[in-house]
């Protein structure tokens, strides 16, 4: 048996179903391997889309994506999806193949050292550089990959060893547990809470990647304490709950809406710095945090950890809720009326170009509650994050760390082949769309049913959205589109152009019934953007 099946066979073991990835020289024998092996290899157009792929999978499953290319270019392109699983704490594998061991030593074509060039935004960085090592390194990556906080893990796999005859096997698979928390500061958690005036929550992703939802959501209505989410945490708890407040995270006096100015205790649960930088929800430095996670907090000026309770986060929240005294009542629920009536007051809007809330209210009324939206990053992805409810964790995914365009359409197609059994919509702006929309091809080859909604304002518009309230004028972010109905139907799909306000949601249920790729072109008015800001600005007066 050659090293490169014994490779295969050791991803098998770890339960890989997909690796999306693009075929190279350098990878041959692997790609020969696997048409023998039940594992699908999803040939892609892009190795960009091939690493979000595998982000998205990762982090809907939580079990490692896969993604893999060849040398040099191939394994440089994976870098943006693998940077944003490792930032977005998705766990991924990542596998690239190399040049010949006996020309690593200098210069040579398409080689270089991408053991030292992944280490900065991995987990873990390996070569193998022996057939021996090949089942230690393999089980080490989806090890530290799954382990908390879950992120990414390389390995580079040289062409010459892949051939190598090698006699080992798969090691046995196995997670570590997470621990307890300890019970001195599950009591001074509860203490402090019980303490507290006017304490909020404020809910981050690892809440999701240790399947706590229910436990917090339990947490936040037993103690009567308010809670908000960050963008990739929405559906954290359901938007129907009574402490619910939404997702934080706008910048603009955000943390003023969601009540951190006023709250003397932040109960930060599953919280990541990267989701929300606690500078912009804490620039006083004076309250009293409590930490509850899986990990010690990272360090931070602007947080400052009273409490930490590092351990099982669905534990610490059973055992601190039942020490902690219930709070009488909570004065922010103005606030969550008031962000109701923005959501609902435009649900029969027809002005044209559509105004974004008119949009996310159709595209939330043509949905279940299970579907998925995969969000881009732009301008749109802030009112999703804003606008979108979610009564369910990840059925609004957004990438809120590294936050790259270019996700949603790649990310559509593994929330597809995850969920198969629901509707599943990629939100993108047509800038981010243009960056991956050559994967069309991809989940047109594997029948992929998706839903592509572009948000089409010819411009880079988050950008024009800050230089608008930071110089008042724009500068280099317009450009043209192409006529996306054409080119959708130039790759055998769908495609619907909105000409009327009354016809998104029409085209919506149609696409989602038409069982194949359909893609809609909706021009959108961004002059709400800043509107948006004036309205929080609105609302916070009361309080």
């Amino acid at each position: 048996m050659k090293a490169a099946e014994v490779f295969i066979q050791c991803l098998e073991n770890e339960g890989t179903e997909y690796i999306f990835g693009v075929p190279g020289e350098e990878i041959l024998d692997v790609m020969d391997v696997i048409l023998d092996s039940p594992i699908q290899f999803v040939t892609t157009r892009h190795e960009q889309g091939a690493a979000f792929m595998a982000d998205v999978y990762g982090r809907l499953t939580g079990k490692a994506g896969v993604c893999m290319s060849t040398l040099g270019p191939g394994a440089i392109n994976l870098m943006t999806g693998v940077a944003d699983a490792n930032m977005d704490h998705a766990p991924l594998v990542a596998i690239s193949g190399q040049a010949d061991t006996h020309r690593l030593h200098k210069e040579s074509h398409q080689a270089l050292d991408l053991e030292e060039i992944f280490r900065p935004i991995t987990k873990y960085s390996s070569r193998l550089l022996a057939t021996e090592i090949i089942p230690e390194v393999t089980r080490k990556a989806f090890k530290v990959a799954q382990t908390q906080k879950t992120g990414a893990a390389f390995i580079e796999f040289p062409e010459n060893i892949a051939k190598l005859p090698c006699s080992e096997v798969p090691l046995p698979v196995s997670q570590p547990t997470t621990p307890e928390p300890p019970t001195e500061q599950v009591k001074k958690a509860a203490q402090l809470i019980s303490q507290a005036k006017q304490p909020i929550i404020l809910a981050g992703n690892g809440v999701v990647r240790s399947n706590a939802s229910s436990a917090l959501a339990d947490f936040a209505k037993q103690l009567n304490i308010p809670l908000t989410n960050t963008f990739m945490a929405k559906g954290i708890i359901p938007f129907k709950h009574p402490m619910a407040l939404g997702s934080a995270g706008l910048q603009s006096q955000d943390y003023v809406n969601f009540g951190f100015t006023k709250a003397d205790v932040i109960i930060c649960v599953g919280y990541d710095l990267v989701e929300y930088h606690p500078y912009l929800w804490h620039p006083s430095r004076d309250r009293k945090i409590i930490h509850i996670d899986t990990l010690p907090a990272e360090v931070d000026a602007s947080y400052p950890v009273s409490v930490g309770v590092v351990g099982d986060i669905r534990h610490a929240l059973q055992r601190i809720a039942e020490l902690s005294q219930a709070h009488q009542g909570h004065t922010l629920r103005p606030l969550r009326e008031a962000l109701e009536e923005e959501m609902q007051q435009h649900s029969h809007d027809r002005f044209f170009p559509m105004k974004p809330q008119k949009i996310i209210w159709d595209l939330r009324t043509a949905l279940k509650l299970e579907d998925i939206v995969i969000c881009d990053v732009g301008a749109h992805k802030m009112w999703m994050a804003r606008m979108f409810r979610c009564e369910h964790p990840n059925t609004c995914i957004i990438s809120n760390g590294f936050a790259s365009m270019g996700i949603a359409v790649p990310g559509a197609i593994a929330a597809k082949l995850a969920y198969p059994d629901r509707n599943v919509v990629a939100v993108t702006g047509d800038a981010g769309f243009m960056m991956n929309s050559q994967e069309i091809e991809t989940a047109l080859r594997l029948n992929i049913a998706i839903v592509i909604l572009i948000w089409n304002d010819s411009a880079y518009g988050l950008i024009e959205w800050k230089q608008m309230n930071q110089f008042g004028r724009p500068a280099h972010v317009s450009f043209k589109n192409p006529d996306f109905v054409k080119y959708a139907q130039s790759f055998g799909a769908k495609g619907y152009k909105i000409t009327h306000a009354d016809e998104l949601m029409p085209v919506i249920y149609q696409a989602l019934a038409d069982n194949t790729v359909s893609i809609i072109d909706c021009p959108v008015d961004y002059s709400e953007n800043l509107k948006l800001t004036e309205k929080l600005g609105e609302m916070i007066s009361p309080f």
